[in-house]
């Protein structure tokens, strides 16, 4: 089974930018795919936010494209989400999620604790 931890979101001004990161842990072995970010604001449903797939495509949520850039270090295997341009409305807590494949040990649907990004205007 893995686990998921991200870290680097906070508290930042209109326009600022935050790096958050998304560590994959398990068995060395385990393989990931499709893996992604999520958000979710207070009193509203979890949504999707980008996806970076095992062949390299990346797919963003028209809300962030052209401010958010989400990348991947396989060999290292971290997530990673670079958010510039930020506005109010990204204040939400920020999931990691990733799939596992391959050996039965590592198949399964693998979500992250969340790391807290706040905009204020």
């Amino acid at each position: 089974e893995a686990q998921l931890t991200e870290s680097g979101g906070g508290s930042v001004q209109t326009g600022g930018s935050l790096r958050l990161s998304c560590s994959v842990s398990g068995y060395t072995s385990c393989s990931y795919d499709d893996m992604s970010w999520y958000r979710q604001a207070p009193g509203k449903e979890r949504e999707f936010v980008s996806i970076i797939r095992r062949a390299g495509s990346t797919t963003y949520a028209d809300s962030v494209k052209g401010r958010f850039t989400s990348s991947q270090d396989n060999a290292k295997k971290m997530l990673y989400l670079e958010m510039n341009s930020l506005k109010p409305e990204d204040t939400a807590t920020y999931y990691c999620y990733a799939f596992g494949y391959g050996e039965s040990q590592c198949r399964g649907n693998y979500w992250g604790q969340g790391t807290q990004v706040t905009v204020s205007s």
